[in-house]
């Protein structure tokens, strides 16, 4: 009896925390202050006019945020120091640009992602050229070329893909 409430107790606080991990997903997600910071992120790093970018720099964005290797709220991985472009979080925003990242933003609160970003967690400026045998690359978007780290065995994908764009809504 002991060995079953204490094997039942193990499995409901390894349940708990592995929950703790996950950041909501939809209307629990959909705050001013967590669409400002993923609005932030999007706007920075894509170039202010691809909606696939903005999606897929949202998807990288919410990837992190399920990650251990990463905070687990979307305003503390946006803010994390030399992640994303330098001042993220205080520079205006303003344009064309600002309207479709608080409307991206939104939707990936909401539950969209990029279909190609999958499990991608970093991502680089399409133009540059990275020099390491453990990226895998998903995607090329605006502006960005989009990877995951794997084994260098299992690099597939060892360069960046050609730019797709109007994939996404």
């Amino acid at each position: 009896m002991m060995q079953k409430l204490l094997t039942l107790t193990l499995l409901v606080a390894f349940s708990l925390s592995a929950c703790a991990r996950q950041p909501q997903v939809g209307r629990g997600l959909v705050s001013a202050a967590n669409i400002d910071c993923m609005a932030r992120a999007m706007y920075f790093e894509s170039n202010r006019s691809s909606r696939d970018g903005m999606i897929a720099v949202g998807s990288v964005v919410m990837n992190r945020a399920q990650s251990a290797d990463f905070p687990n709220a979307v305003c503390a991985v946006v803010s994390q120091p030399n992640q994303f472009a330098p001042g993220v979080m205080t520079k205006a925003m303003d344009g064309a640009g600002r309207a479709l990242a608080k409307a991206s933003a939104a939707a990936v609160l909401a539950g969209e992602r990029h279909p190609n970003i999958e499990g991608a967690r970093f991502f680089h400026a399409a133009w540059y050229d990275a020099d390491f045998n453990n990226i895998h690359y998903v995607l090329t978007a605006g502006g960005n070329a989009f990877y995951e780290k794997r084994r260098p065995e299992n690099v597939t994908s060892p360069d960046p893909l050609p730019q797709t764009e109007g994939i996404t809504g």
